[in-house]
């Protein structure tokens, strides 16, 4: 069975110039493959948009890497309690983003989560292939959660109030996509599909006027799914939050890489994965963590809340049963 989703409440997208030409543009960063795909007029340089896509990307590793550190995320990391660290206002964005949807889900979302990564062996401080103590655990909660970090909006600034590490995994992808099409954008280019580890940005249509055409990813080993999910990805980003990409297994059991921030603990629910569209990646990327850490049942609840376009894939007996909210519901074509 095939489900096709089509954008309802963006512009028609502008047919493509004959003199316009294709290019693809790829490369590696932040721990994974980027490609761009896109159309632009014979007067624009391959090499030069290889370089300012390259410059978009460096920018977010400078500022929200956890693995270099000399990146403003592991200064403020490093700093000592009570200290207030001006950042730029793209960090600013993504941190004030964060606490909000931290509010919003009750601390299902939780950027200031890092010292949980590291314990649990997915953050730089390397891999591990054995559950932590509990006492371990608890100290990491106790140390401090989201709401142990003070904005200060006028001036651009933070300040911690807890023991807290920030961790922007979860995020920082997703706003490096956007800044990627900002880019392209200010290039006035506007046929482009953008993708970065999984995650997708798209706009305009191909040569040959169609969509830009993507499949929704399935969970690992998923030949129980008989569905085919397809998205016209004009004007809007997608990305998918699941516990077949990064985990570790002890005593036949697997532990996610996604965490629960409540409870120190990787997920245990019944999701296999979770899909969030968005004119924003950045948003998609944050949400799709946020409703898989929520579960099926209340990340549906939040999703059909809050007008999320929300794929929601969820393990049975009888195999992958999909659960769709409401407003990607009404994109079924």
């Amino acid at each position: 069975m095939r489900r096709v989703f089509i954008p309802l409440d963006v512009a028609e997208p502008q047919n493509p110039p004959d003199s316009a030409i294709s290019l693809t543009l790829s490369g590696d960063s932040m721990g994974t493959r980027w490609t761009v795909q896109l159309l632009c007029s014979p007067a624009h340089d391959a090499q030069v948009l290889q370089v300012g896509i390259e410059h978009e990307l460096n920018q977010v590793i400078m500022q929200m890497s956890s693995w270099d550190p000399s990146s403003l995320l592991c200064t403020f990391n490093r700093a000592p309690l009570h200290s207030w660290h001006e950042v730029t206002p793209e960090f600013f964005r993504l941190v004030d983003y964060s606490l909000y949807l931290s509010q919003q889900t009750g601390g299902a979302y939780d950027i200031t989560a890092g010292k949980l990564v590291d314990l649990w062996g997915f953050g730089p401080a390397g891999k591990r292939s054995n559950v932590p103590e509990p006492e371990a655990i608890q100290a990491a909660l106790q140390a401090g959660n989201w709401k142990s970090l003070e904005l200060d909006h006028l001036n651009l600034r933070l300040h911690k109030t807890g023991d807290i590490a920030l961790d922007l995994s979860s995020i920082a992808k997703g706003f490096a996509l956007d800044q990627i099409a900002r880019y392209l954008n200010a290039q006035h280019i506007n046929s482009y599909l953008i993708e970065l580890g999984g995650e997708l940005r798209g706009l305009g249509m191909k040569k040959d006027r169609s969509p830009w055409w993507i499949r929704i990813e399935s969970p690992a080993g998923s030949a129980s799914l008989d569905k085919e999910y397809l998205i016209a990805l004009h004007g809007l980003a997608v990305a998918t939050s699941g516990d077949y990409r990064q985990y570790f297994e002890e005593d036949g059991r697997r532990y996610s890489h996604t965490l629960d921030p409540r409870s120190g603990y990787p997920l245990a629910n019944d999701l296999a994965s979770v899909t969030v569209l968005h004119t924003e990646c950045m948003v998609a990327d944050a949400l799709a963590t946020a409703l898989n850490v929520l579960g099926s049942s209340a990340g549906l609840e939040y999703a059909n809340q809050h007008q999320i376009a929300a794929l929601f894939l969820q393990r049975t007996a009888k195999g992958y049963e999909e659960k769709i909210s409401n407003t990607l519901r009404a994109m079924l074509d």
